[in-house]
């Protein structure tokens, strides 16, 4: 097993998780079997009961695990399926040892941070390690472990620590550290200043871990400022300089007395689908051939050729199509990560550029028009203007209200909609069309109409884990459901959940004589799952998350049907048996294998 571990100063949110992905993906596409596991200082047991302005969005596994957004790119880049321990918290790891503890594990010992916790930390991670990711289901090769947060943070510590211990328990050759750092560029200046870098590689030197390659962010490249600053031959040997002429970013190899290989820079580019193919460019590939001793192929890499084609593509793109995302967390765009990915893989699907135009829910509630008038008209007008609109899942009531109106906007102007685990606002804004209420109060979706119900997962004492999570399935219950064809007309599908309500199916048949019809439910029969309303271009609301198993090459179906509707290409991609065509201008052209779920089928 080799293990990469992946460390990053200066600033949190530098990119680590990209560059994570990244890497793994490069991996992969050499014939690698390739996991990820993602450590997180924090004490909270898992990132259930986070507000998505603390760390954004709450990402859900196959497994019902809650965890780091930073797990929804693993699955993305190197389309695998992770479990909830890939993802290492401090909580977990303290909550496993004091268990221990009571248990008498420790033989009378005192139980202290080193060696018990370290010890504990090396273990999960050796264990986890060796969990297949993969469909084959054959054991990895490679494990990428991201280091959560900031060098010099005390929460981290004692990761730090772990892994200074680790890197000598598993020998150099198994082991490699990329340090993740940022060089600035004042506007004062117009200068890219080393020195913040040169301090974060100094601290994790002076903590026991020293850098085997160095992985510089910078917001632009500056050309000839290596041959201005550094020399080839100072401090390394030319043979082991890889593709640096873009950046003066070898002066800190100098000042720091670096051993190690190469220094590599990655600068702001288009999309983050272009990172992987920036490291391949510097010849990550090579060098981690020659560091880690690994059985790389000499294939053509087919893998990142496609990566190379779509990221070609979204920079070519001419036509545009707008998505008005409404929801509560829109200050903070990694609130809907996976959603905004989403809906990013299915606009290059249809060859559109994607424009998200965030709304507030609030904002269009008629107390901001009392309140705030500028405020609640420029949100009317975003909604109003856009090609489709989503409503994307959330808790509590703040927003509710505005959410429920953008519904009964999109529902009575025939504009294409998406409600991803929205049941509860849609049903209640369909009850207001039933019995033809106009306005709701803010608990209304809960309690008027006694249509939306707690679900027996549901513990109003104990926040965390549990909600009804993880891998469902959904029965599709007739022939001529929109998302059963958008599915591939298979029987049913498997998606991810997280959710608290659920419709009070005794009043099932009352919605549907109104046209509201329920044509997905659970395995029982008794929770709905998927709505459609009758004469309607696109009007679906789903109960679960179809944004968590979108792929690249691979865009959800629910989201893909949104992104047709609204750029007018759905009825021709009906009519053409629900396949990409080259003949509405789509960007696959294989027809897809209808004999399998939808969940697994690839698009490409």
């Amino acid at each position: 097993m080799k293990y990469i571990l992946v460390t990053g100063g200066v600033i949190s949110g530098i990119g680590k998780g990209i560059i994570a992905s990244s890497v793994g993906t490069i991996l992969k596409s050499c014939g690698l079997h390739v996991t990820a596991i993602k450590i997180d200082p924090y004490i909270n047991i898992d990132a259930g009961t986070f507000s998505p302005y603390e760390h954004g969005e709450v990402f859900v596994l196959d497994d019902g695990g809650e965890v780091d957004l930073d797990l929804g790119n693993y699955e993305r880049f190197l389309d695998i399926r992770l479990t909830k321990d890939n993802n290492l918290t401090t909580g977990k790891i303290y909550q496993s040892v004091i268990n221990k503890e009571r248990r008498g594990d420790y033989l009378g010992k005192t139980v202290q941070v080193v060696p018990h916790i370290t010890d504990a930390i090396q273990e999960w991670v050796m264990r986890q390690a060796r969990v297949p990711v993969d469909d084959d289901d054959v054991e990895p090769q490679v494990c990428v472990i991201e280091l959560g947060g900031t060098v010099g943070d005390i929460e981290s510590m004692p990761f730090i620590e772990a892994f200074r211990q680790f890197q000598f328990k598993v020998k150099r050759e198994n082991f490699c550290n990329i340090h993740v750092s940022l060089v600035p560029q004042p506007s004062a200046t117009g200068e890219q200043k080393t020195k913040p870098t040169q301090n974060s590689v100094r601290e994790l030197r002076g903590l026991g871990l020293s850098p085997d390659l160095l992985n510089i962010h910078c917001s632009i490249i500056i050309k000839n400022i290596l041959e201005k600053q550094m020399k080839p031959g100072q401090n390394v040997s030319e043979g082991q300089w890889v593709a640096f002429t873009d950046i003066g970013c070898m002066i800190l190899m100098q000042s720091l007395s670096f051993s190690m290989k190469c220094v590599i820079c990655v600068h702001d580019v288009s999309s983050i689908y272009r990172v992987p193919l920036l490291l391949e460019d510097q010849g990550v590939v090579g060098y981690f051939c020659c560091r880690l001793n690994l059985p790389i192929e000499t294939r053509p890499r087919k893998m990142l050729a496609k990566w190379k084609e779509m990221s070609d593509r979204s920079d070519r793109l001419l036509e545009q199509c707008s998505i008005a995302l409404v929801g509560k967390y829109t200050k903070f765009s990694d609130s809907y990560a996976s959603v905004i990915k989403a809906l990013e893989h299915s606009a290059l699907a249809i060859s559109h550029k994607l424009e998200v135009k965030y709304v507030d829910s609030a904002d269009l509630e008629a107390g901001t028009l009392q309140e705030e008038p500028v405020k609640y008209h420029e949100a009317w007008q975003k909604l109003c203007s856009a090609d489709g609109i989503l409503v994307p899942g959330g808790f509590g009531v703040r927003g509710t209200e505005g959410k429920i109106q953008a519904i009964s906007w999109a529902r009575k102007q025939k504009k294409p909609f998406l409600g991803s685990t929205s049941l509860k606002c849609i049903k209640t804004e369909c009850s207001a069309a039933a019995v033809n209420v106009t306005r709701l109060g803010r608990s209304s979706f809960r309690c008027v109409f006694g249509d939306v119900i707690d679900m027996p997962e549901h513990n109003p004492g104990q926040m965390g884990g549990t909600m009804r999570l993880g891998k469902r399935r959904t029965i599709f219950k007739t022939k001529n459901s929109i998302l059963r064809k958008l599915y591939g007309d298979v029987d049913y599908v498997e998606e991810r959940h997280r959710h608290r309500f659920e419709v009070n199916p005794e009043l099932k048949q009352h919605f549907e004589e109104k046209g509201f019809r329920f044509v997905g439910q659970d395995v029982e029969g008794e929770r709905m799952e998927v709505i459609e309303l009758d004469d309607h271009l696109y009007f679906v609301g789903v109960q679960y998350h179809p944004e968590f198993t979108s792929r690249p090459i691979k865009p959800s179906p629910p989201y893909l049907g949104l992104l047709l509707a609204a750029a007018g290409r759905l009825p021709g991609y009906l009519q053409e048996g629900c396949w990409l065509s080259p003949r509405y201008g789509l960007m696959f052209s294989e027809r897809p294998d209808s004999s399998h779920p939808a969940s697994s089928r690839d698009f490409s």
